[in-house]
């Protein structure tokens, strides 16, 4: 990686997605480029995962490095000390106008900084998202846990890591969710991912479980990316079985 410088509800079609793309770029002779913010947290698995699926990813950590992407991950980690970072690095601005305008991938804080409300923070959050979201609402690191959520966009079950969480508390008119767990095996749903328009945000960390799909899904589906063809041989980067206690730092 390196530095350039649901249910059933309609999708907000006020940012629609961007034409699809190749991937690899036969006039520059490289695959497109997607950015992975990387000021703080578990950028690399992302990276990793994405260079895994044909694209090449982009360490984010001054405004220079927004160019030329074609969208962006924010990870999870501390999503108090990468808004402070945001604001010191003279970020904040070029990311918001970015992720209005780009397909965006939040997972864990990277959710938290694109709600449109995640409770007291040192900055605002970039607010892309029209969900209330409550940081660390399944409790501390030894909380942590994997479980299985059902995901709508890849018609079946996915391997849920749950790091210090955050919860989805209120999900507004035109947002969809489209994942969901069952908490302690219970008969209500409560949703763990939702999207609106080209932006996507999850309460937990695909990145770690070796599970490439939902990845693929925002690069093809969500971002309009043509991927190589065929599976990429072998597991994800992820390197951990569903079912592992998680043991990676979550959101606060």
């Amino acid at each position: 990686m390196r530095s350039a410088a649901g249910d059933g509800t309609p999708a907000d079609e006020s940012r629609p997605a961007a034409p699809a793309r190749p991937a690899g770029s036969e006039a520059e002779g490289r695959p497109v480029r997607v950015g992975v913010l990387s000021l703080q947290g578990d950028f690399e698995r992302h990276a990793r995962t994405l260079e895994t699926l044909g694209v090449e990813p982009v360490r984010v950590t001054a405004p220079p490095d927004l160019a030329g992407l074609a969208a962006l991950v924010v990870p999870g980690g501390e999503s108090t000390t990468m808004l402070r970072l945001l604001a010191a690095t003279g970020l904040r601005a070029p990311l918001e106008a970015f992720v209005r305008g780009h397909p965006v991938l939040g997972t864990c804080a990277g959710l938290i900084l694109l709600a449109r409300d995640s409770g007291p923070l040192p900055e605002p959050t970039l607010g892309v998202l029209d969900v209330v979201v409550e940081r660390n609402a399944y409790g501390r690191q030894i909380d942590s846990f994997s479980d299985a959520v059902e995901v709508a966009p890849l018609g079946g079950s996915f391997p849920g890591v749950f790091i210090r969480a955050p919860r989805i508390r209120n999900v507004g008119s035109g947002v969809t969710v489209m994942a969901r767990r069952a908490p302690g095996g219970a008969g209500s749903l409560e949703p763990v991912g939702v999207r609106q328009g080209a932006a996507v945000g999850l309460c937990f960390h695909p990145e770690l479980t070796g599970d490439l799909r939902l990845h693929r899904w925002f690069l093809e589906e969500v971002a309009m990316l043509s991927l190589p063809t065929g599976d990429p041989a072998g597991p994800g980067p992820g390197g951990g079985e569903p079912g592992e206690r998680p043991v990676a730092g979550g959101a606060r």
